[in-house]
């Protein structure tokens, strides 16, 4: 079959509902619960069907016609988009308000934010970790009960297309964009093409009658928001708002925003850059009526995790951890703020900026001409375009590049840094959360 009709669809369902969730992972699974085998680059879930059912599988759910008849394997044509058809019909079942957002940039921040806030109010459940892709949202959505009253879904793509696909499986109810920015160009091509793809978000809600939350601080996103007038929005944003952020320094490294004499928001999060991710979490709790008290409250108690805008205070040194991802407003907008809080003492680990396509070079020579102008007293670089960015520039002939992090954590090893502030930053793939216990 192409796939399982409506009826087909129902009739999983009601298995679903019995069973202690889905799982596509056999070496997660837990008895009870449903196993999707999925397929990949470099695996084929459906070899680990008969394992999953022996280790307590409620059933399983496979694409492979060669797997033997069997009361609990459920043969379709697409084991993903099967998974992504009960999801969807999950979420039409629930009828709960669904807030979805996307961006290049603080999209995992903004929706703990946003989740935080909400949570003052409602039960909610919300995208965990980085499962934002087309099989962590039918799974995130999955894990929606009864008793889930708000759903946050966060969603990440690469590519054209993506955006609106996720849409199409979540159905929210409103959303945002956290901002436009060079990120995944491989996938995307230019910045329009971001611009385009990131849109898909505004065009569903636009079309579903949908409500979209928006920086209007934000030009690109405020001409966005133009283009599809009419379309019910609401703008939010630092200086829409009246807010005035508190200059950060050694002392008081974390944000703060400041609403006229009416109250003051107190944050765990390093960087101004997470000021916009604060307004959007304020601007979703008045859209959901949760006390402002109550909102800014929820926000000065959200502590930063996952090597995400987080302060590490160590014996040794003073750790400024942005590491889960890069690409180049986010990495300059991290040396800013380092700026502002480090006058002494300071050292900058670096980690490429990747799937920048054709403009990566450039872009990382733009990052350096940066660090050029700042007082660092060790600067570590981990990844091949840093370091042929920076052939030749004797700017740079006293710092260190390394092939990767694992050859970093060699040297660091052996050269033991101490009484420092240090800023590390790198794309995901680079992994500079290695390194991080070497330098507490």
């Amino acid at each position: 079959m192409d796939k399982l009709d409506y009826m087909d669809i129902e009739n999983l369902y009601r298995r679903f509902l019995l069973s202690k969730g889905v799982c596509t992972d056999s070496r997660e699974l837990e008895p009870g619960t449903i196993f999707f085998a999925l397929r990949g680059e470099n695996f084929d879930g459906n070899s680990f069907v008969l394992t999953a059912l022996e280790n307590g599988a409620q059933f399983a759910v496979a694409d492979d016609p060669s797997l033997p008849d069997n009361d609990k394997i459920i043969k379709c044509r697409d084991s993903l988009k099967t998974l992504q058809e009960l999801a969807r019909f999950h979420r039409r079942q629930l009828g709960i308000p669904l807030l979805a957002l996307t961006g290049t940039n603080g999209k995992t921040t903004t929706k703990e934010l946003i989740s935080a806030v909400l949570s003052a109010r409602y039960n909610v459940t919300y995208t965990k970790g980085n499962l934002n892709n087309h099989i962590g949202v039918p799974l995130t959505l999955l894990s929606m009960s009864s008793s889930t009253q708000i759903g946050v879904v966060e969603m990440g793509a690469s590519a054209p297309g993506e955006i609106a696909a996720l849409v199409s499986v979540t159905e929210p109810d409103c959303g945002l964009i956290t901002n436009i920015g060079k990120a995944h160009l491989q996938g995307f091509g230019t910045l329009d093409g971001v611009r385009k793809s990131k849109g898909e978000l505004y065009d569903y809600l636009k079309k579903s009658g949908g409500t979209i939350l928006y920086n209007a601080d934000n030009p690109i996103l405020s001409e966005m928001i133009r283009e599809r007038e009419p379309v019910k929005s609401i703008p939010y944003g630092i200086l829409c708002s009246g807010m005035t952020i508190v200059e950060p320094s050694g002392n008081t490294p974390f944000l703060t925003i400041r609403y006229n004499d009416l109250y003051s928001v107190s944050t765990h999060l390093i960087g101004e850059y997470n000021a916009d991710n604060v307004a959007a979490a304020l601007c979703a709790g008045e859209f959901f009526n949760v006390d402002r008290e109550a909102a800014v409250k929820a926000i000065g108690n959200y502590i930063p995790s996952n090597n995400r805008s987080m302060l590490v205070r160590g014996n040794r040194n003073l750790l400024i951890v942005d590491a889960y991802n890069a690409n180049p407003v986010s990495m300059m907008a991290a040396l800013s703020n380092f700026r502002k809080i480090c006058r002494n003492s300071c050292a900058l680990i670096l980690g490429d900026m990747l799937e920048l396509g054709e403009e990566s070079v450039n872009e990382h020579r733009a990052v350096l001409k940066y660090i050029s102008g700042m007082k660092s007293d060790i600067m570590l670089f981990v990844g091949s375009q840093f370091r042929a960015a920076a052939a030749g520039n004797p700017a740079f002939s006293s710092a260190k590049f390394f092939t990767d992090s694992l050859e970093l954590k060699e040297y660091i090893a052996k050269n033991p840094v101490s009484g420092k502030t240090i800023l590390i930053k790198g794309s995901r793939g680079t992994r500079l959360e290695r390194v991080i216990d070497l330098l507490r």
